[in-house]
Order: structure tokens, then C-alpha cells, then sequence
């Protein structure tokens, strides 16, 4: 049997009739296959549940915990036409036995039985006993669901639930006890006053920690909370319904309806029941790849249009210890874009999600966000919307992301990165930008013969003073004798020079490893400059350009992704390498001239970050944040 997995655990594998006995099948419902080296146990039967499409040449199985393609031979369906009923009814040892020993259709029958243990569709044999849940509903549900159906069940008979409501005659509070009920566990219903008319509280005891979940609803979107403790619960709830009302776009309906009212209380009551077996988490079982794995999750409902999905979030209140999460940096772009979509999220996110909109992508990417306005002398201000251009659409997303977040917590206080470097490189060369912006030119400048060739710049300056028709000035300097660290400038030509006018108004700027890749950025960022002024995505047009942040986020953007023999620098992809390469050298040197010490002129002092908690957020989420002075040393 060969092959490899495709796409939601799926296998695409040919059976050979003269298939070897030796499958090593090691599903995780195989518990007691460790003695038997492996191989499917003869008592072993199929999960309830499991659907079978027979294919022209093979077979396709899918189940709630896993799903499995065989291909490569007409033989397959043959024979799971007489493998399929012993593995329903548990008669798979007599029809084993019944198999001549070393026979094509005993080795298929083996081999197929191990692809099934592997992907988690066979179950033990039934214990001499009886099942330890006498409900036969949720038995079959226990089986279909548990890696170690007996277990879970003998777990779900010791529990004992109760529901909380302010009124306990509400659709959510019964609909919560009939549910309950039906998963087969004792519940009593008691009426709390403290909780506000639309929240139920449910909890369960009996099966080591207390668990609860929270359910209600916040505008017209409704909420079930992850599980966890009790004042767990409570808090995540009242967060949830701040910060959905907050959000809503639509008035909050006086009264639930009642089949919503049984999707949330469904929805907690499942949450619960799985909590208190040990079974996977409901939002585990659909593989949602936004969803972040080690990160609490919400459902989310919406009655009009009928819609319910998880979504990936972290309260302000983190009482339990496994609230207190701190995932890993991103290993690459898309993962930090991942990451930036669970936190933009636009119901429950504290940040706005960077998104292309309706601005046009040509002739740069650009993304836009509108961050929360402070509360200035007591009365609203009008947000200010933010745009971010880049190389790829992506990399804008990903620097607008970071800048709205730096804004947000004390834009001259904070530096925020995906990862580390990341950080580090933006931090390094905003402080060059600000101490060579004021530092005398004392030695020439590079011969632009030298680096006017650029592929990225040819571009990016034709764009710039060819497309949109800007007069512009491109200067360059190194930022110390010997020093592989090079800041480009452009700004526009002034309509009237002459003696005794300054230099014209600042389009974009860069610190990099090159006078070539330097004069890039720099084009590139007055390109951005010039076309969100002329579409109006800025809320002050006129305003400078973001500081630089340049190559710092290439190797993240080249973290696993090849780069093909034909890209050269001219090519984003190729570009991205050769700056990736070039990343670690530029940020010693960059530490090594500006990191110590303080700057020439010592930027205001910054406010109060707006929201305390964003800094630990964006940590707990994998991201970087530093204090810029304390990076700079």
C-alpha cells in the first residue's frame, strides 16, 4: 500500500492484491493493538458513523475523527463488500478466521484494516462488560467521537450539571437543560439573578475540575464561550458581550428566537459534554486552518443570515492557567498573517485587520485600516485611517499591522515585529532614519554608477517620475565611512528652487545593507506616498511617510518558500532573498552605530499606551514587542 495523505486527512492509496500482512497500523482508538505489534485486533470494529462511498477503483471513507481515500484497484470495493458488515456488527474475528492464512484477499483485507486503524476509524472490540454509559444515543456518540471510548463514558456517568439563569424558564436555559439530558447527565437548573437576562451559565462537577461554559449574546450576534473555570466563564462572557455590542451593526432583538436559542444552548451544551469526558474540543473537528492552535476559542453565531463559526481569542480577564498562553513566533509570512486575521477579527479583534479594500493595487499594493479613535478632553475624536503600501500586498498588510499596533501602544515608546528579528530590524532602522536625518554629510556619496543599476529602483523611480509624473530628488549616503549601511532619500522637486528655499516636502525613506537596495525602498515608499495621497486613503494627506522598515520583514517572507533559479533581484521573490541574506549582517551594523547611547535630539515624551493589555495580547499571539529605547542598546 502506497501513497501519500492529501487534504483533510484524506489518503489516496493503491491495495495490491499480493498486499503484505505486516501493516503497522497505529490509530490512536487502538489501545489495546500494542500487544498485537501493531495490527488491527480480530475483535476490532468500524466507529459508528463512518459513511462509505464506493469509488470505480477504490474507497472513500469519512468519520468524525478522520477520513481516508483508497485507490489503485477495482478489488477494493470487492472486498469491503464482505469486510463492511463484520466490522459494523463485530464480527470481524470470525471473519478472519474463515480467510485461508496467506491469502491476496487475507493480505488485502489486513492492509486495508491498518489504513483504517491509521486514520482512526476502528474501535477495540466491546468490553465484556457493559458499556459503561446504559444511554445507547450517547454510547454511539462516545464511540464515534473518544480515542478511548470506556473512559470517556465512565467519566460522563460520575458528571453532574447545572444550568444558571437569571430566568430559568428562558428558550437558552431550557433548550440548555434539554440538551444536557440528552447527552445523558443529571441537571439541575437554578436561577441566578446576577446574570444578565440573555446569559446562561452552565457547569459541570463530578469529573475532576469544575468546568463551565458561558452562552448569550452581545447586539445580535450570539457567543458560547471556550470552557474553563467558573469565573472563568463569567469574565470571557462579559468581555464578549462588551465588546459585541460595541461592534454590532444591528439593533439587539428584544427576545432570542427560539431555534437560536437552541443552537447556542446546543453548541455550550456539546462544548460542556466534551469537556467533561476529555473529548476533543467541538472547534477542533473541522480542522478550520484560521483557527490558532494553543488559543482559546469562541462560537460565534448570527441568526440572520443563520451562521455559526469558531474564532480564535483571548479575554482581558485571564484567569485560567492555560489563558495564560504565549505561542511561538510565526515561522513564516503566512503564519503572521494568520495570527493578524484572528486578532483583526472585526467583531472580537482589538485591532482593525489591514485588508486591501477598495483601494487599487496598482502601482503598489496598498491595505488600509481605521484603529480606534482616543477619547481626547472627554469627548470622541474622528479615527484616522492608515494605509500601507509594500512590495506584495502581504508585506504591506503585515507593516500597516504592525504600524497601527505601535500607534496604538505609543508610537515613539513601542516597536512591534512577527518575530524577533523582525523587531529588531524595524527598531534599528527607525533609530538610523532619525540620527542620520540630523547628522551632517561629511564624506561623499556613493557613486550612484554604482547603484543605479538596481532592478527594484529602475522600477519603483519610473513608476514614481515616469507613471504618476512626479518631479522627485533621490539622495544617498552611507551612514558611516566603511559602513555597509546606506540611507536613501526622496523628496519632491520644489516648484520654484532657488537660493534660500529648502528642500522639498519628504516622500520616502529607507535604511538598508546597499545603496541600491536603500534607493528601492525609498522609490517604493514615495510611490506609496504619492498614490494614497491621490486616492484619498489618508485621513491627513499632507503628513510625512511612516518611518522605514524596509527588508526587515524578508526573511520571514522567505522562511521555507524556494526561490526559483530564474528569480533574480528584478523579481519580488529574488529580491526578498538577496535581502534576507544580507538582514543579520545590516542589523549588527546598525546595533553597532546607533544602538548605544542616546539620540541627538530625544523624541517628545511618548502618552500612556491607550490599552495596557494590547502588549501582552500581541505577545501571547507570538509577536514582538519592545520598548524602542531598550532595543537600541
Amino acid at each position: 500500500m502506497t501513497g501519500e495523505p492529501t487534504t483533510h486527512d484524506t489518503e489516496n492509496t493503491a491495495v495490491p492484491a499480493d498486499a503484505a500482512e505486516d501493516t503497522g497500523g497505529t490509530g490512536a482508538a487502538g489501545g489495546d493493538r500494542a500487544s498485537d505489534g501493531g495490527r488491527p485486533h480480530p475483535g476490532d470494529r468500524l466507529r459508528p458513523g463512518t459513511a462509505v462511498t464506493p469509488l470505480r477503483a477504490g474507497l472513500h471513507l469519512r468519520g468524525r475523527r478522520g477520513s481516508l481515500t483508497l485507490e489503485g484497484s477495482t478489488a477494493v470495493p470487492v472486498v469491503w463488500g464482505l469486510l463492511e458488515e463484520p466490522l459494523r456488527t463485530g464480527g470481524l474475528a470470525g471473519f478472519r478466521e474463515g480467510l485461508e492464512p496467506g491469502s491476496a484477499v487475507r493480505a488485502a483485507t489486513d492492509t486495508l484494516l491498518g489504513r483504517l486503524a491509521d486514520h482512526d476509524l476502528l474501535l477495540p472490540a466491546p468490553p465484556a462488560a457493559p458499556h459503561p454509559h446504559p444511554d445507547p444515543a450517547v454510547a454511539r456518540w462516545i464511540d464515534a467521537t473518544a480515542a478511548h471510548p470506556d473512559a470517556a463514558a465512565a467519566l460522563l456517568a460520575t458528571a453532574r450539571a447545572e444550568v444558571l439563569a437569571s430566568d430559568p424558564n428562558s428558550p437558552t436555559a431550557t433548550a440548555a437543560v434539554r440538551a444536557l439530558t440528552a447527552g445523558g447527565v443529571p441537571v439541575t437548573l437554578t436561577p441566578d439573578p446576577d446574570l444578565p437576562p440573555d446569559r446562561i451559565l452552565l457547569t459541570v462537577r463530578g469529573t475532576g475540575p469544575d468546568r463551565a461554559v458561558a452562552a448569550g449574546r452581545g447586539g445580535a450576534t450570539g457567543y458560547v464561550t471556550a470552557p474553563g473555570s467558573t469565573a472563568q466563564a463569567r469574565a470571557d462572557a462579559a468581555a464578549l458581550e462588551a465588546r459585541l455590542t460595541h461592534t454590532a451593526v444591528e439593533p439587539q432583538p428584544r427576545r432570542i428566537p427560539g431555534t437560536f436559542a437552541a443552537l447556542l444552548a446546543g453548541a455550550a451544551a456539546h462544548r460542556l459534554l466534551c469537556a467533561a469526558a476529555r473529548l476533543p474540543d467541538p472547534a477542533t473537528e473541522a480542522d478550520d486552518p484560521r483557527l490558532l492552535p494553543g488559543i482559546p476559542t469562541v462560537l460565534l453565531a448570527d441568526a440572520h443570515p443563520a451562521r455559526a463559526d469558531h474564532h480564535s481569542w483571548l479575554g482581558p480577564d485571564r484567569i485560567d492557567t492555560d489563558r495564560h498562553v504565549r505561542l511561538a513566533p510565526p515561522t513564516g509570512l503566512a503564519e503572521a498573517l494568520r495570527r493578524i486575521t484572528a486578532l483583526g477579527e472585526h467583531r472580537l479583534g482589538p485591532l482593525p485587520a489591514p485588508l486591501p479594500g477598495d483601494l487599487p493595487q496598482l502601482p503598489v499594493p496598498l491595505a488600509t485600516c481605521t484603529p480606534p479613535a482616543p477619547a481626547a478632553a472627554g469627548h470622541a475624536t474622528t479615527p484616522r485611517t492608515l494605509t500601507g503600501g509594500g512590495p506584495r500586498l502581504d508585506l504591506a498588510r503585515l507593516e500597516l499591522f504592525c504600524r497601527t499596533a505601535e500607534l496604538l501602544l505609543g508610537e515613539t515608546t513601542f516597536t512591534v515585529g512577527a518575530d524577533p528579528g523582525h523587531a529588531r530590524g524595524r527598531a534599528l532602522r527607525h533609530t538610523a532614519a532619525r540620527r542620520l536625518a540630523t547628522a551632517p554629510h561629511n564624506h561623499p556619496p556613493p557613486d550612484p554608477a554604482h547603484w543605479s543599476g538596481h532592478p527594484q529602483l529602475r522600477h519603483w523611480w519610473t513608476t514614481l517620475t515616469g507613471r504618476l509624473a512626479v518631479p522627485a530628488r533621490l539622495e544617498v549616503h552611507r551612514a558611516a565611512p566603511h559602513a555597509h549601511a546606506y540611507r536613501a532619500v526622496v523628496r519632491r522637486t520644489p516648484h520654484e528652487p532657488g537660493p534660500g528655499r529648502g528642500p522639498g516636502p519628504l516622500l520616502g525613506e529607507a535604511v538598508e545593507a546597499t545603496p541600491g537596495d536603500a534607493a528601492a525602498f525609498a522609490a517604493l515608499a514615495a510611490v506609496t506616498t504619492v498614490t494614497t495621497v491621490r486616492t484619498a486613503a489618508a485621513a491627513a494627506p499632507g503628513g510625512a511617510p511612516p518611518p522605514p522598515s524596509g527588508g526587515a520583514a524578508a526573511p520571514l517572507a522567505t522562511a521555507g518558500v524556494p526561490t526559483a533559479a530564474w528569480e533574480d533581484p528584478g523579481w519580488t521573490g529574488g529580491w526578498l532573498a538577496d535581502l534576507a541574506g544580507r538582514e543579520e549582517a545590516l542589523q549588527d551594523t546598525l546595533h553597532r552605530l546607533y544602538g548605544a547611547g542616546p539620540t541627538t535630539t530625544p523624541p517628545a515624551p511618548a502618552p500612556p499606551a491607550r490599552d495596557p493589555g494590547l502588549a501582552g495580547l500581541l505577545r501571547s499571539f507570538g509577536f514582538t514587542v519592545l520598548h524602542t529605547t531598550e532595543e537600541a542598546r
